[in-house]
């Protein structure tokens, strides 16, 4: 599987609304509505080809895509802005994901959140991009999958 990153750090490659398969589509909403309260989307108009491409978009709200391609910056990490209040609410974790749809989330699957939560996880990607552009102090590393925890 091809990584793809929107501009805010969300693991566009892990979301269901790539799905070309309308029923894998129709979980994603359900979990969204479920865990997130979203009631806007369907099957139809959740597919997405990513912020990066010229072609559908889930998120026709969001106020991070078109500033950083106003800005023309590969990632809002790389912006002399960041971070700014149209992406700071979009910056997610795993834990984090969680405990903000609490206690919707109490009962959810492996299954579940792999297909509705997992591609908001950004903060690695995120810290790896402000790493690459020194953005974060030089004593910081991203842990990478060969370190121990």
């Amino acid at each position: 599987m091809t990584e793809m990153h929107g501009y805010c750090g969300y693991r566009c490659h892990l979301c269901a609304a790539q799905s070309p398969d309308e029923k894998t589509r129709q979980k994603l909403v359900d979990g969204w509505r479920k865990y997130f309260g979203h009631q806007n989307y369907t099957a139809q108009n959740v597919q997405c080809d990513g912020c990066k491409a010229d072609g559908k978009l889930a998120d026709k709200e969001c106020q991070a895509r078109p500033c950083a391609k106003e800005r023309g910056v590969d990632y809002c990490m790389t912006c002399d802005d960041f971070p700014c209040d149209k992406v700071k609410k979009l910056m997610g974790s795993r834990n984090g994901m969680l405990l903000y749809s609490l206690p919707r989330t109490y009962d959810i699957t492996e299954d579940e959140y792999n297909l509705c939560m997992t591609q908001f996880d950004s903060m690695p990607f995120i810290l790896r991009i402000l790493t690459e552009h020194q953005k974060v102090p030089r004593w910081w590393k991203v842990p990478n999958k060969s370190q121990k925890k």
